[in-house]
């Protein structure tokens, strides 16, 4: 039985919109360790020659997780915000060969969630392999499932995270599997630069594919993904350079 009355279809729109915004407003009550977890990094535009993968206007680069369709996600103020329901969305640009990839996201502050519920989101180099996306600051969970995890393979080898509402960044080398024939000789590996911090060091992907990939063959060429786990997290600056 509904308890409240139905409210019109702009209005909800409109305080959807403004939850949004205000999970950005502040962090409340929330204890702060020290006055850099409330800096945001840097930004770091793409430097000439880059393959430039967000344009900070629109998702025009982008496309549904089937390849085909429009993203779904919303730009709200430069940044690529995820549209809780809108799907994963994956890059146009198809990755064949090493690369290095810098991607700037910020965590919205959910102090009623806590775990793995608390701004959840991934980066899925070639749509495979998952560098986690969480608020890590004050929220507890398993260590392989921590922002900066690979997930499910390697916990990061300490806790970079800023707090909510914050800039953060990513650098990642990510290097693709060997294959032979069709088969791989050599396991893909990454390296993942967080805030600054080298929290993984050419670590061996000992899986073809994390939870919630996209999968498919790891021989071939694949796009960046990221995912869309029910919370409105932003990314802006995301680009990235071949390595040779």
């Amino acid at each position: 039985m509904r308890r409240f009355p139905l409210i019109a279809s702009g209005a909800a729109l409109l305080f959807a919109g403004a939850l949004a915004f205000a999970q950005y407003e502040g962090t409340g009550d929330l204890k702060i360790d020290k006055p850099e977890d409330k800096q945001d990094v840097k930004p770091v535009p793409a430097p000439e020659g880059a393959i430039v993968l967000f344009n900070g206007k629109d998702a025009s680069d982008w496309t549904g997780e089937d390849g085909k369709s429009e993203a779904k996600w919303a730009v709200v103020d430069g940044a690529l915000q995820a549209k809780p329901g809108g799907g994963n969305i994956m890059t146009k640009h198809q990755f064949d060969g090493a690369y290095k990839l810098h991607v700037e996201f910020r965590i919205p502050y959910e102090p009623n969630n806590h775990d793995q519920g608390r701004g959840n989101s991934g980066v899925y180099m070639n749509s495979h392999w998952e560098i986690q996306v969480l608020d890590s600051y004050h929220n507890d969970t398993y260590a392989d499932g921590a922002c900066g995890a690979i997930y499910g393979i390697e916990a990061p080898k300490v806790n970079a995270a800023k707090a909510p509402t914050v800039w953060q960044s990513y650098d990642i080398e990510f290097h693709p599997a060997k294959c032979e024939n069709g088969k791989v000789v050599e396991r893909p590996t990454a390296t993942v630069v967080w805030n600054g911090v080298k929290v993984h060091d050419d670590t061996k992907l000992t899986k073809d594919a994390t939870t919630a990939a996209h999968g498919g063959d790891i021989c071939k060429p694949g796009p960046l993904m990221l995912q869309d786990h029910g919370h409105p997290v932003q990314f802006r600056n995301i680009w990235a350079q071949p390595v040779k």
